[in-house]
């Protein structure tokens, strides 16, 4: 037989062994979610779209909020390991993918040596032998699907740091919106805060002077001292809890944020989107970070099948053709043409029981991984579950607190007319003012925990980038 005839023979049946390997990995399966098939009812969201529907410009509907995301996503630094992490993950998907294909290149080689005189009939000899040869360098063959395996397992894994990424980026735009409530909620504490306190001083002012004049009693003053004492260290402290709120929300979007696109108070920023659960269970699958865990999972159970084929026998080919010659000069004329195929076959028959083991090692990552998709579906229920629940009771809340706040505001009115009609004393304007304040605060509280809960709700329900 020819020597390009035999080459070619090689190599188809290499291709056809190639494309009919056998996958040893077990089938996978989803396992089955440990948590109810539904979700707690939800009425309140009804006929509104899921999270999954809606891009988070569509559910963060404020200008300015929408600003300082688009910040965060572009200078977070969690955010660049992320996305730098999906192109390792990429690159070495395309390497474990390139073995399953023959490296092709060209080999040059030259050898020169001295043949001593009994070597060669009691003369020396230099010989000097040149090859150049243009073929398959190595290749495996996959009979038993190795490397079908280890490239699956690199592509889940690829996949896995992609839902990763898209995970961190949630996360991200929720902690920027929540620093921005924040922010916008003390905010609104300092200006309360400051107008207390200049209603406060008015007050003290007006008794100090019908102190002076004997009319209005020391009991009187010390009383309106107290309180707009109060209120002047409210106001040094909301006016701290903004500024470390400005520096937390710089800090996560890695960036200082304009002045323009910084919240005046909760009043100021636009109501967010409400969205739906649904019904049942399964749309928590869609979650990035269950996603991530389910494709890691089926890593696992592809590293299996790669750990069960180093059992079997091991072919790899090395094959090519090329020119060889005594002489440099005389390289590429005729009669220097050579060829040469080269299979070769590894069989494991005493490894100390290290295959045994690695199979082992392989099939307890999958165990492990199984564990870890249950618990973070588990913990991602029990964040919807809560989410559900927080929001019904804070309809609720919301609805008492502003009618709290509307009739202490009554309250205060008409004492303040009656202290200065002359009918009561200034002790009921003290107790009418400071529960008034202490409503007006537990609004603003009641209404920044209402904002958390649904963004916390919308990251739960995996919102959608």
């Amino acid at each position: 037989m020819t020597p390009k005839p035999i080459f070619a023979l090689g190599l188809s049946i290499s291709l056809g062994t190639l494309f009919t390997a056998c996958d040893l990995s077990p089938k996978y399966t989803r396992p089955t979610a440990p948590v109810p098939q539904n979700l707690p009812d939800s009425t309140a969201s009804a006929g509104a779209p899921a999270p999954a529907e809606l891009h988070w410009q569509d559910y963060f509907t404020d200008p300015g909020m929408q600003s300082v995301i688009k910040l965060a996503i572009d200078n977070n630094r969690d955010m660049r390991i992320a996305s730098l992490n999906v192109e390792k993950a990429q690159a070495l998907y395309r390497i474990q993918r390139s073995n399953m294909t023959p490296t092709m290149g060209i080999r040059g080689s030259g050898n020169k040596y001295r043949q001593p005189e009994k070597m060669n009939g009691g003369t020396a000899k230099i010989i000097e032998q040149d090859s150049v040869n243009v073929g398959v360098l190595s290749w495996e063959l996959d009979f038993f699907g190795r490397l079908r395996s280890l490239r699956k397992q690199a592509m889940n894994q690829y996949l896995a740091t992609e839902q990763a990424k898209a995970a961190a980026q949630i996360s991200l735009v929720g902690t920027v919106a929540q620093s921005y409530f924040t922010y916008a909620a003390d905010q609104e504490n300092l200006d309360l805060a400051q107008r207390t306190f200049d209603a406060q001083k008015a007050y003290y002012d007006l008794i100090h002077q019908s102190n002076e004049l004997g009319v209005a009693s020391e009991l009187d003053l010390r009383q309106a001292q107290s309180q707009m004492e109060s209120a002047r260290v409210d106001v040094a402290r909301f006016r701290g809890l903004v500024a470390m709120d400005l520096n937390a929300l710089e800090l996560v979007v890695g960036t200082s944020v304009p002045a323009g696109q910084l919240p005046k108070g909760l009043s100021a920023i636009a109501p967010l989107k409400d969205v739906s659960a649904g019904l049942s269970s399964d749309v928590l699958l869609r979650r990035p970070d269950i996603l991530r865990t389910e494709y890691q999972l089926k890593a696992a159970n592809a590293n299996i099948g790669a750990a069960r084929a180093a059992f079997f026998p091991n072919v790899s080919l090395t094959a090519g053709i090329g020119t060889m010659s005594p002489e440099f000069s005389s390289l590429f004329t005729s009669g220097t043409g050579t060829w040469s195929f080269t299979p070769q076959i590894n069989l494991p028959l005493f490894a100390g029981g290290s295959l045994w083991a690695n199979l082992k090692v392989a099939k307890t990552d999958r165990d492990i991984a199984v564990a870890q998709y249950e618990s973070a579906v588990q913990t991602a229920f029990r964040e919807v579950a809560d989410g559900l629940v927080r929001r019904s009771t804070y309809v609720e809340q919301l609805d008492a607190q502003r009618a709290l706040v509307e009739s202490l505001e009554t309250t205060y009115r008409l004492s303040d007319l009656r202290y200065k009609e002359g009918l009561d004393g200034y002790l009921g304007v003290l107790v009418a003012q400071r529960s008034l304040y202490s409503a007006q605060q537990g609004w603003v509280a009641t209404r920044l925990a209402n904002q958390i809960n649904q963004i916390t709700l919308y990251k739960a329900l995996g919102g959608r980038l």
